[in-house]
């Protein structure tokens, strides 16, 4: 029996796990220069964003983030039309990579977004060198929109529409 994957909202309780795999190393070769304040933006719930802990059997291993690139008070993604998503995902315990994890946490994100009428697309962006996440994300069906630089890492933009994405039970 495969074991259930939960996903539940991320918490100040998850601060130092989430501490603790952003030191870790295959986090840092995927995320180099963010610094995502966990201690004051898990005591924050925007409207525009949802976070996430994914467990198995009650232990954490993953991290997935949603938000409305249009809403979103950093203006990360510049001028993106309305009616979009992006996520940011991330296996935490090197123990859980490469067993499907992943993928599941992605099936239910693109679930979760598309479960709003209105989203059209949602969006994704590796770093350009990470070869390994981008054919996962193809893979998924999203497509390569462009090279983009955010800060100071080079990514590529991955889009999923709507009427390319396949419900996986």
């Amino acid at each position: 029996m495969k074991p259930e994957i939960v996903l539940r909202p991320a918490s100040i309780n998850d601060l130092e796990i989430l501490r603790r795999w952003d030191e870790l190393p295959h986090v840092i070769e995927s995320d180099p220069n963010d610094d995502w304040e966990w201690e004051i933006e898990l005591n924050r719930d925007p409207p525009w964003r949802e976070q996430f802990m994914a467990e198995i059997d009650g232990k954490p291993f993953g991290f997935l983030q949603i938000i409305d690139p249009t809403a979103e008070e950093s203006h990360y993604w510049g001028g993106v039309s309305a009616n979009l998503r992006a996520i940011d995902i991330w296996i935490g315990e090197e123990k859980y990579l490469g067993q499907g994890l992943g993928t599941a946490m992605m099936r239910w994100a693109l679930a979760h977004c598309f479960a709003v009428p209105a989203v059209e697309a949602v969006l994704i962006d590796p770093l350009e060198r990470n070869v390994r996440a981008r054919r996962f994300y193809e893979r998924l069906g999203f497509v390569e929109v462009e090279k983009r630089r955010f800060g100071s890492d080079d990514c590529v933009v991955y889009r999923l529409e709507r009427s390319l994405w396949v419900e996986v039970p």
